[in-house]
């Protein structure tokens, strides 16, 4: 299966360079995982600067495919059993997001709700493809950038996290089940964004956060355990889950 993986890899990565519009295709990380994982997809990021072909010619250029769908900036579909899907990305507004974060803090506020995933495809995709070495001189922009700015994304995760904390308090006051998983969920994320900050790692996908968050270097002590306790299903009452949540935001803060 791992070489009928790769077989795709390089047929789709040689129809798709051909279009004259494209100067980068990356491989997302879901396509390492053996094809039995339910994590597994085969996800390219394509970095283009003119227009594409339509996505009815897109699909008649892919070759065998089942069920494909576009929304004009995704093509999901089937190839065999393999699921398959293409990101077109313009350069333009990517080079316009890495400014921002590399040289142009104060407008920070266009891209701080939608955190740094973006930036982590960018500097983690395998490179399958590139016509003028844009990637690479992006990635020495993603590798320099000043600790204000990772001051700056820090701030704004750990002011979510509060406000998820604080949510979660009420959650149990109130014995509100829905208000207190939905409040979970957000506190636990926006902690873990922080912890990312912290570090200046970029985040990644949703999937990867347990694993990653683990491996920092910096990281408050006990954190993991504290994390096993929070995220446990079993864990005794809505009360002791708040109480966890609170140590995990002070030793956080604490950095």
């Amino acid at each position: 299966m791992k070489y009928k993986v790769k077989a795709l890899i390089e047929k789709y990565t040689q129809i798709i360079s051909m279009w004259p519009g494209v100067e980068c295709i990356t491989l997302n990380e879901a396509a390492l995982p053996d094809v039995l994982d339910p994590y597994f997809a085969l996800i390219l990021d394509v970095f283009y600067s003119d227009a594409l072909p339509a996505p009815e010619e897109r699909a008649k250029l892919y070759g065998s495919i089942v069920m494909f769908e576009s929304s004009g900036s995704k093509d999901r579909f089937l190839s065999g059993e393999i699921p398959v899907r293409f990101e077109f990305k313009l350069l333009k507004k990517i080079d316009e997001l890495v400014s921002i974060a590399n040289s142009n803090i104060e407008a920070l506020y266009l891209i701080k709700d939608s955190g740094t995933y973006a930036f982590y495809r960018l500097a983690a995709g395998e490179i399958l493809f590139s016509r003028n070495g844009w990637i690479n001189n992006l990635r020495v922009k993603l590798n320099s950038l000043e600790p204000r700015f990772w001051d700056a994304m820090r701030t704004v995760c750990q002011s979510k996290m509060s406000h998820f904390l604080s949510d979660l308090g009420a959650a149990f006051i109130q014995e509100d089940d829905y208000f207190s998983l939905v409040s979970a969920a957000g506190f636990i994320k926006t902690a873990c964004l922080t912890l990312f900050c912290v570090n200046r790692r970029f985040e990644p996908s949703h999937r990867q956060y347990y694993q990653q968050v683990l491996a920092l270097p910096i990281l408050p002590d006990g954190f993991e355990a504290k994390l096993e306790t929070f995220l446990r299903s079993d864990t005794e009452s809505a009360e002791h889950r708040f109480a966890i949540a609170q140590l995990i935001a002070r030793d956080i803060v604490a950095l």
